[in-house]
Order: structure tokens, then sequence, then C-alpha cells
């Protein structure tokens, strides 16, 4: 099973769900928004499994400091673009498990993923 984690290396909660990975010795491989960008079609995958709701992390440094005309009247298309715009206002994690996608950590949920 493939298991690949997507988000930044400053943030916080990358870190936890890092450690937690590899303190449960479960391999996987480390995707960095700053560093590789994310593309529309793995966007779109997860929007599809998750729903851009949860994907679009709207306490983000990077969302709050947006003009209010871009934050108003959010759909997905417009939401879509954001993201692939700026990544880091994508919630982190993104883990992909498989065919699963989790966002967010919480150690009981990856412990039941990666089983």
């Amino acid at each position: 099973m493939t298991i690949t984690i997507y988000g930044i290396t400053t943030c916080d909660t990358v870190k936890k769900a890092r450690v937690w990975l590899e303190g449960h010795d479960v391999a996987y491989r480390f995707h960095d928004f700053r560093v590789e960008g994310l593309n529309a079609k793995r966007l779109d995958g997860w929007v599809g499994k998750v729903g851009w709701e949860k994907l679009l992390n709207k306490a983000s440094t990077t969302f709050r400091e947006l003009a209010d005309k871009d934050k108003q009247g959010l759909d997905e298309k417009r939401a879509k673009a954001l993201m692939l715009a700026k990544p880091t206002m994508i919630k982190r994690p993104v883990l992909e498990v498989g065919d699963r996608v989790l966002v967010g950590f919480k150690a009981d949920v990856y412990e039941a993923a990666v089983k």
C-alpha cells in the first residue's frame, strides 16, 4: 500500500503526523506543496472524496490575508482555483493511503487507516 503525506515542512501538524508515522514504522513519501506544487488532477480527486469545504483551511494565514472579495461567494470552482494558486490554503496534512484521503491529523484515524 502506497502512503503519501502532503503538506509543508514548517507546519506543526504535518510534523506531528510525520513523527507518528515514523514512530509506527509506516513507510511514506512526503510531498511538500511549496517545493513540488500541486496539480489540478490530484486536487480534483481529493475534492471528489472529501469535498472542497473540508480541504480549504479558512483559518490559514494565507486565506485570512485574501481580499474580502476573494473570500465571499466561494464555490467549488473558486475554492479549487485558490488552493491551486496557493496550496498553503489546504488544510494539512493530506494523507493518501491507497485510494483513501485523510485531512488533518488524528492518531486514532491514522492508526485505523494504516493497519
